[in-house]
């Protein structure tokens, strides 16, 4: 059928990585369906939003954008609308009381179903195709469809993806769901329980992968330490899955995320310290350093654990970059236990840090728990905390004035600068290396020597002797 006569998608995907790969994957199932992707939801025949339900603010942009889009289809500028992902699983029907206009909901089993559901709305009144899609009446909860179930039993397939990533990186998912049941985290009742997907898997995605052209694999999963511990012979493991992947891909850099500290092998930092194509790069969420808040959180490590683990890094794993999280506000969180997180912050010295201010998710275990933090005294502890974490961060960055590095060029800015990442840095969440304009290519490692800081950012040229 020639393009034009395709039924048109907009996708909007929110959220984390995992969600990333998802959206790849289903906007495949949507091309392969008969679809046409635009990047423009206003005249299209469909808008699939692909939503996030981490944390209230997760939420609450995934219910303004269903709000935008309710709003242009009133206004006969689209014609289906589609919510899929993990809002999707968790809430469902609320969803329909919140977003009359939403037509249908899909949870994380039938990702793979999207085309077949969006057909479904579509044949509940024939499309005009010579002007934009007007809207039929207004969904209900009784019309719309609801595509909902359990979760499934396996890890899903992530091959044969539409990728959103630049070409040269992507994030290759290794496990689906989580056992570990965080006394603040709501993601083992929307992803369900730790699935790894089997190593001959993981691999031949990433060989698929690296043939379209990334350079980078960044290993993702909701605790990517815990991949193998559900096998049924109990041999599979990350550090294996490391070194298969060290051995039968050819990919220039692999970068591991969502590392757990209580369950960080020793054989993994051997893998780590053993060098390329694995990067000195570390994600290592911690969450707190009190030892009280730690146990109430069901971390399953203590603060004394996690600095021997943290040294051992270190000691092993030459110009290694530690990027780690805390969540600021818990329930019960006292000022004294706080201060012992700034400490150990000020003293540990993490390259990447991130925080967040505690969300009280339902169904969770810390809901229930009595001493909330006032609102107005857990924003100002994240400032607090953020200051500190910006004012170290900026000191790396200076330390690094002087060296020679080798970056990944990811493109450019709209001045025409070239942005760029050394093994330190990971895509969206870190710092970036800024480039003088130059011939060097998107998907290009080169040489550089820093000149300079900017903030986090480092400033740096390229030498001569750059390298593809």
């Amino acid at each position: 059928m020639p393009v034009n006569d395709l039924p048109t998608v907009a996708f909007i995907s929110l959220g984390c990585p995992k969600n990333l790969v998802d959206s790849e994957r289903m906007l495949a199932c949507l091309a392969l369906g008969g679809f046409a992707i635009v990047g423009d939801p206003d005249g299209a025949d469909v808008a699939v939003v692909n939503t996030c339900a981490f944390i209230d603010l997760a939420r609450a942009e995934s219910d303004q954008h269903l709000d935008n889009l309710e709003r242009l289809r009133e206004a006969g500028r689209l014609g289906r609308l589609v919510v899929v992902g993990c809002m999707a699983q968790r809430y469902g029907r609320q969803i329909l009381r919140r977003h009359p206009g939403v037509d249908a909901v899909v949870g994380l089993g039938d990702r793979d179903a999207l085309a077949d559901v969006c057909r479904e709305v579509l044949a509940r009144t024939p499309a005009d195709r010579t002007k934009p899609p007007l809207p039929a009446a207004r969904p209900s909860a009784s019309r719309a469809t609801i595509r909902v179930g359990p979760h499934p039993a396996e890890a899903p397939d992530d091959r044969e993806r539409f990728r959103l990533t630049p070409r040269h990186y992507a994030y290759l998912r290794i496990t689906e769901g989580c056992d570990n049941r965080c006394a603040y985290c709501a993601i083992p009742e929307i992803r369900g329980p730790l699935r790894s997907k089997p190593a001959d898997r993981v691999v031949a995605e990433a060989q698929e992968l690296v043939a379209d052209g990334a350079r980078e694999l960044i290993l993702v999963g909701q605790d990517t330490t815990a991949y193998g511990r559900d096998s049924e012979d109990g041999k599979a493991s990350l550090a294996r899955l490391l070194g298969r992947l060290r051995a039968q891909v050819d990919a220039a850099w692999i970068r591991v995320m969502y590392a757990h500290p209580a369950s960080l092998a020793t054989e993994v930092i051997e893998q780590l310290a053993a060098g390329l194509p694995l990067v000195p790069y570390v994600d290592l969420p911690l969450q707190h350093a009190s030892d009280a808040v730690l146990e109430s959180m069901g971390r399953r490590v203590r603060r004394g654990e996690i600095e021997d683990l943290i040294g051992r890094l270190r000691r092993a794993v030459p110009g290694l970059t530690l990027r780690t999280t805390f969540i600021v506000g818990y329930p019960g969180e006292t000022e004294a236990q706080f201060e012992e997180l700034l400490e150990f912050v000020g003293k540990v010295r993490f390259d990447h840090v991130g925080v967040f201010v505690y969300s009280p998710e339902s169904g969770t275990r810390a809901a229930g728990l009595p001493g909330a933090v006032p609102e107005a005294t857990a924003r100002e502890r994240w400032e607090r905390l953020m200051a500190s974490a910006r004012t170290l961060a900026r000191r790396a960055a200076r330390g690094h004035v002087g060296q020679t590095l080798d970056v990944l060029v990811d493109g450019t800015d709209g001045s025409g600068r070239l942005i760029a990442r050394h093994a330190g840095q990971a895509p969206d969440v870190d710092s970036v290396v800024l480039l003088g304009r130059g011939p060097a290519r998107a998907g290009t490692l080169v040489r550089v020597r820093v000149t300079g800081a900017r903030g986090y950012d480092l400033v740096a040229e390229v030498l001569k002797d750059r390298h593809a």
